[in-house]
């Protein structure tokens, strides 16, 4: 028995309709391709909107931990060490929505490159088959940069201020007699054994806690500036949609 006899007549009758479904004409093909792209530019705004979110909720927390840590002299200068592991936390779930924003951002790129621009400027030729990659694209869509980059992107050009404002923060904190519960008329700490002193933390003494945030921003600092992996796409995992 051969295939096509196999096959349900429901199954192989619906077939010629699948195709029947797909637009063919100049009009239909125009109107597909502006409500995709529509669909798309609502995609990647949905997602630029969260990546927005985690940024808001980054400046409200340096906002208010300072707030909370240099009003008065009995806040603990821990209150700063866990505002920056609040902001790291936010930086490591912003790294990932960038991802899936990357993602539908580079289609709109490709339709808005390929298909718009020779409409508007029509060039030399078509330099890409754009279609073959967003269809590419829909069938496996593949992340197309990976985490570590995302995570170096969005530090580089956010986050990195904020960490640098907390770290002055917390630096004023333990280096100001005034701002210690103890007190003090001095401006500022005559030693360094003194900062130490102020910047214990619980059990865990003053150079052990210095140690562990200068090892912190010397490690944000690198993956601030640290070269790209230019992974391949294939080398990148699946987007979960």
């Amino acid at each position: 028995m051969s295939r096509e006899a196999a096959m349900p007549e429901s199954a192989s009758s619906s077939l010629p309709q699948q195709v029947a479904l797909l637009p063919s004409t100049s009009t239909e093909i125009v109107n597909t391709m502006a409500h995709y792209h529509r669909a798309e530019m609502a995609r990647m705004a949905g997602w630029r909107d969260r990546i927005d979110q985690t940024s808001n909720w980054a400046i409200t927390v340096v906002a208010a931990m300072m707030s909370v840590s240099l009003s008065t002299p009995n806040a603990h200068h821990g209150v700063l060490l866990f505002a920056m592991l609040l902001i790291f936390l936010l930086l490591w779930i912003e790294a990932r929505r960038y991802r899936f924003f990357d993602v539908y951002r580079s289609r709109v790129r490709t339709f808005e490159r390929y298909y718009f621009a020779p409409i508007f400027s029509p060039g030399a030729g078509e330099p890409a088959n754009w279609r073959q990659m967003l269809g590419d694209s829909l069938r496996e869509p593949q992340f197309r940069i990976s985490y570590a980059d995302a995570f170096s992107r969005r530090l580089r050009r956010n986050y990195i201020w904020m960490f640098l404002i907390l770290l002055l923060a917390w630096v004023l904190k333990i280096s100001t007699p005034k701002l210690q519960a103890s007190g003090g008329s001095r401006d500022l700490v005559s030693s360094l054994w003194e900062v130490a002193a102020n910047a214990s933390l619980g059990l865990a003494p003053g150079w052990l806690i210095l140690t562990g945030v200068a090892g912190f921003y010397f490690w944000l600092l690198y993956v601030s500036f640290r070269p790209l992996d230019d992974a391949a796409e294939s080398a990148l995992a699946q987007v979960h949609v």
